[in-house]
């Protein structure tokens, strides 16, 4: 409909529509007019029939009062007049039940308007008094009594007058009595269309008015079914209560659910049968002074007595005839669970159940900040040594049964004001407390080495632990937890140098030794950077033919052209791991350029031994990155030797060692062992590895001609390597007695200052250039003669 809104079927009238026509009173929208008539349309057909019944009887009435008339000339015409009054209304009374339409009525009413006032203007011929009265009083009756339209309602009032005036007047009452006949007439036509005109705009203001007022109940009742729908499937329980005392006054579903039921029983306020006394008065006290609560966390008693926790938000909300409150609760329970997990998870080792790393560095930090004076703190860095060996001999669930074990032993050995932790691996750390802190960490750390020495069960098989301690104390040493973790793993790494199994108290000397040797390797990078670690090398000479061999490649530092250092003076820096490969490679290069330059020159320079260091056996691909250089270089691989020592079968990378000796083995590279007989290796090892020569350390060679026990350990090794068909090479050679002891107990080749010192690639170069029978020759005489 134009000009109109739809809510639930009801037309609802904008303002314009509402503007009223001046004279008759109607809508002035026709769409807004037919919709009031259609809406009036049950009530206009109930007047219709009270009012054609009510003009049946009053002219039958009417018509027993005109037998007075019997027997004069208007007789038959007031009877006839009455008979069609009365037929009309009965056959308009049949017919307003079919009446539809707002139309439909008007067309019966407006029939039975002019058919009535058409048959009493015949019967006002009689110039009674009464016709009189009947001239004045129909038309008001069709104003007043006919639920029409104005239009046909005003033409219906004016025709039925001029009906009834025609058939009253005539030429014998005069012209004067006429004239004031019309004019009274005309005055009561015009009064009641003004009382209709009135009596329109009243009705059509209170329907305007009370479809206004129904579409606003429609709308509130929507509203409120929509805030009440929405209220109950909100999935967090919301809680309405009085604020004076808390009383429950309503509540959702999920508040139901939550609280299973048990809010309505509930005889106290709401507070204070769900909330714990202190909470229900603090939550209650934010809420009247603040006016809201958000995010108060606290713990709620639900159906059965389970606590929950929850977190709730509140608001005081102005209502009749007092304030009330309405509240939100989050269930938290299952989330708080999981974050204690969770905490617990990041701050506890999985094996062990004790604090991890960072939890340790709070607790610890916690507590040098909270030390009081004359109270010391010590702590102890455990380092359990031969877990590998257990894990690698018994299975990895015999090392956690060590570590849980290891865990164990030293909870109970703890004071209950001590704290312990798992920093990860095989490594532990804890913190005792006391006046004298050193000495409290040492009586520790005693009871800790001797309950560590019993064995452990596990599987059947009994296997025992061993730890190595570190200690440092505050305010001995230092009080902060970096650096007191600094010095305590710097007395542990002095605890494994001296040979584990022992506990190491830090001094300040710890620490100046890393300092330097820390700036020893800041130096040895930038010497790589400067290209100042070069290879030397030095000849292994027959000590049957004098003549060379091959050569051992070895590292030096030029740190200027007057000055070459030998690895005595940077020894520390070669036990860094990430130093050890990066001079090992450079080593290569250098040493597979060399070789190229000398084969292309056409010198004999034998096979060139390298030195490996055990840390370049940590990546597992030494032997691809070796044969690789030796490629790149234009260098065959059968060339080299790579000398190893003793100590490459221990730490973690000596399960590397084998497959990458057997790849080099194959390629061509011949295997040494070097110092053979001072380190740990065994028999086993020249069994299960490639190896063809075994290099008798200096430490030997030194005494032969003068120590009976060396000179049986040089022996041994000579007759073992010629039994297993391996050369045997001896270093440290310096005197013609050594040379004419090995030569006579068959040694195939030596090295040391006898002969040659080591040489730079230069010096190398001349040798071999001059290199030939004469000069082997006479390198033979040097110690067959003297």
């Amino acid at each position: 409909m134009r000009g109109t809104s739809r809510q639930n079927g009801r037309s609802e009238p904008s303002a314009n529509d509402l503007r009223l026509t001046a004279i008759g009173g109607e809508f002035a929208d026709p769409a807004l007019e037919a919709a009031f008539r259609e809406s009036r349309l049950g009530e206009a057909r109930r007047q219709a029939r009270i009012l054609f019944a009510a003009s049946v009887i009053l002219n039958a009435l009417f018509l027993l009062s005109d037998w007075r008339f019997a027997g004069t000339a208007h007789f038959a015409v007031a009877v006839s007049a009455r008979f069609v009054v009365i037929g009309l209304s009965l056959l308009c009374l049949g017919a307003i039940h079919l009446a539809n339409t707002p139309r439909r009525a008007d067309l019966i009413y407006a029939i039975w308007q002019w058919g009535t006032a058409s048959a009493v203007a015949v019967l006002v011929t009689s110039q009674s008094q009464l016709a009189l009265l009947v001239v004045m009083l129909l038309p008001t009756i069709f104003y007043l009594a006919v639920p029409i339209s104005f239009s046909w309602l005003l033409a219906g009032g004016v025709g039925s007058s001029l009906l009834l005036f025609y058939g009253y007047a005539d030429m014998s009452i005069g012209w004067q009595v006429g004239l004031g006949l019309a004019l009274a007439v005309a005055s009561l036509n015009i009064a009641l269309m003004i009382v209709v005109s009135r009596t329109n705009r009243m009705e059509r203001q209170f329907w305007a008015a009370a479809g206004e007022a129904q579409s606003a109940n429609e709308r509130l009742r929507i509203s409120e079914d929509t805030l009440e729908k929405t209220f109950q499937a909100v999935p967090l329980p919301l809680v309405v209560a009085r604020l004076d005392d808390g009383r429950h006054v309503k509540s959702n579903a999920a508040a139901r659910r939550f609280y299973g039921g048990s809010l309505e029983a509930l005889t106290s306020g709401l507070c204070d049968g769900c909330l714990a006394p202190d909470a229900a008065g603090d939550f209650m006290g934010r809420l009247r002074s603040e006016g809201a609560v958000t995010g108060f966390e606290t713990s709620v008693s639900v159906s059965g007595g389970e606590e929950r926790r929850v977190v709730l938000a509140a608001a005081a909300i102005p209502m009749e005839p007092a304030p009330h409150l309405v509240a939100a609760l989050v269930d938290v329970t299952e989330r708080r669970v999981a974050e204690d997990q969770a905490l617990y998870a990041a701050t506890h080792d999985a094996l062990t159940g004790l604090p991890n790393r960072a939890a340790f560095q709070d607790r610890l930090g916690a507590a040098l900040e909270a030390r009081r004076p004359g109270q010391g703190i010590c702590l102890l860095l455990i380092d359990l040594d031969g877990l590998k060996d257990v894990n690698d001999t018994l299975g990895h669930d015999a090392g956690d049964a060590a570590l849980m074990e290891t865990a164990h032993r030293l909870d109970a050995l703890l004071e209950p004001d001590g704290l312990l932790a798992r920093l990860g691996g095989d490594e532990f750390v804890a913190v005792v407390k006391g006046a004298a802190p050193v000495a409290a960490g040492q009586r520790l750390a005693h009871a800790i080495l001797a309950e560590l020495r019993r064995p452990v069960l596990h599987a059947g098989r009994h296997f025992a632990t061993r730890a190595s301690i570190g200690l440092a104390a505050c305010p001995d040493h230092d009080c902060s937890y970096g650096e007191l973790m600094k010095d305590a793993d710097l007395a542990l790494y002095a605890a494994k140098q001296q040979g584990r199994n022992r506990t190491v108290v830090y001094a300040p000397a710890m620490r100046q030794a890393v300092l330097e040797r820390v700036a020893l390797n800041r130096a040895m990078r930038a010497a790589l950077a400067e290209d100042e670690i070069i290879p030397y090398y030095q000849p292994k000479v027959s000590l049957v033919t004098g003549r060379i061999e091959g050569l051992e490649a070895l590292v030096r530092w030029r740190r200027s052209p007057h000055s070459v250092l030998s690895p005595g003076s940077f020894e520390a820096a070669l036990t860094d791991p990430e130093l050890a490969v990066l001079i090992g490679e450079r080593m290569v290069r250098r040493v597979s350029t060399d070789v190229r330059g000398w084969i292309e020159a056409g010198h004999p320079c034998g096979r060139i031994a390298i030195n490996l260091a055990p840390a370049q056996f940590a990546g597992g691909d030494l032997a691809a990155t070796l044969l690789r250089q030796f490629h790149a270089a234009g260098v065959e691989p059968t060339h080299f030797d790579v000398e190893i020592t003793e100590t490459v079968f221990l730490g973690r990378s000596s399960d590397h060692v084998a497959p990458i000796l057997d790849e080099l083995y194959r390629a061509g590279v011949r295997i040494a062992l070097d110092d053979f007989g001072t380190g740990y290796a065994g028999l086993i090892h020249l069994k299960q590895l490639p190896i063809d020569t075994i290099k008798i350390d200096q430490s030997f060679v030194k005494d032969i001609e003068r120590d009976a026990f060396d000179t049986a350990i040089v022996c041994a090794v000579i007759d073992l390597g010629r039994n297993l068909g391996m050369r045997v090479v001896a270093e440290g050679l310096e005197t013609a007695g050594q040379a004419r002891f090995l030569k006579d107990k068959r040694c195939e080749l030596a090295q040391g200052f006898f002969f040659f010192r080591p040489l730079d690639g230069a010096e190398m170069t001349e040798l071999l250039r001059n290199e030939g029978d004469e000069a082997a020759a006479a390198r033979l005489a040097t110690f067959e003669t003297s």
